[in-house]
């Protein structure tokens, strides 16, 4: 498929020159269109924030929310038609910071979505503050005198939650960042995808010099159905480990195990609603 199927006309992209962003957003026009994936079938779920904007400059459906909260409307889009595919993208600080509650627990319904999150270690949108992922010592207009909390790590917590499948990328390495992703909306169940790129206006320390030279991919050696060993790779520090990192069959995908579907495979969105039904609920319900 090619992929000017995505392309949209006459859109002011609101980035930066240089921003890791642009990169992302040809990756995921490279792998959709590798995986056949049409516009129709697709919803692009965000919230606040520049990477939050990516999927306004990608043909597909869009549900655009509010700051942190992607994460709860497209596992009811997927719920009510699993025959799309979906993707909640946004920033390290919509995700983990605003969002970090619906991270949690979305973890744990394992709906059939791919999370891709911009990890720049930096708000961008409102000008350069700390994030949850930011480094210790990190200089901004807010914390002046340097980060003092230790910078939250989302995939050791989706490790230990007991994810789907956790996987971190980096965005200037497109070719095996496009194979991650690919990976992930093809795996049945959550699929976290921590995409590290750099912010050329914010961030000038996590600059791309930094990235190169403080991550790794993983060997073949490494078995991402270790449990155990993927989270030891996850806390590793010193150099950030690229690639797969776990993967977790044993919990069905949410939908799977929705009463809806055990009887009946058809969309929830096509069935007709029997409001005589609807309304003898709500009268059995009533006091």
């Amino acid at each position: 498929m090619d992929t000017k199927i995505y392309d949209m006309d006459k859109v002011d992209i609101a980035w930066c020159p240089g921003c890791g962003n642009f990169s992302i957003l040809k990756i995921l026009k490279d792998t959709l269109a590798e995986l056949d994936t049409k516009p129709e079938k697709l919803v692009m779920v965000s919230g606040i924030g520049q990477a939050a904007k990516t999927p306004h400059y990608l043909k597909g459906n869009v549900f655009n929310g509010l700051h942190g909260r992607a994460l709860p409307p497209a596992t009811a889009i997927k719920a009510v038609n699993r025959n799309l595919v979906v993707i909640a993208e946004g920033g390290d600080g919509d995700m983990y910071g605003e969002g970090g509650n619906h991270f949690i627990h979305t973890i744990r319904r394992n709906p059939d979505i791919t999370n891709i999150v911009h990890n720049n270690m930096v708000y961008g949108l409102t000008k350069g503050q700390a994030s949850p992922t930011s480094l210790k010592g990190f200089n901004t207009p807010v914390q002046v005198n340097g980060v003092i909390l230790e910078p939250f790590n989302p995939l050791a917590v989706a490790i230990g939650l007991g994810a789907s499948f956790v996987s971190r990328a980096y965005s200037d390495d497109m070719k095996e960042t496009k194979e991650i992703i690919k990976k992930a909306i093809k795996h049945k169940g959550y699929a976290l995808v921590d995409l590290l790129h750099p912010c050329v206006t914010f961030n000038r320390f996590n600059d791309r010099k930094w990235f190169k030279e403080h991550t790794y991919y993983l060997g073949k050696e490494h078995d991402p159905t270790n449990r155990n060993e993927a989270f030891k790779k996850a806390t590793e520090t010193d150099k950030l480990p690229l690639g797969v990192l776990y993967i977790n069959k044993a919990n069905k995908p949410f939908e799977e195990k929705l009463s809806a579907y055990k009887k009946n495979k058809k969309p929830m969105y096509e069935r007709e609603v029997d409001f005589r039904k609807v309304r003898d609920l709500i009268e059995s319900k009533r006091s």
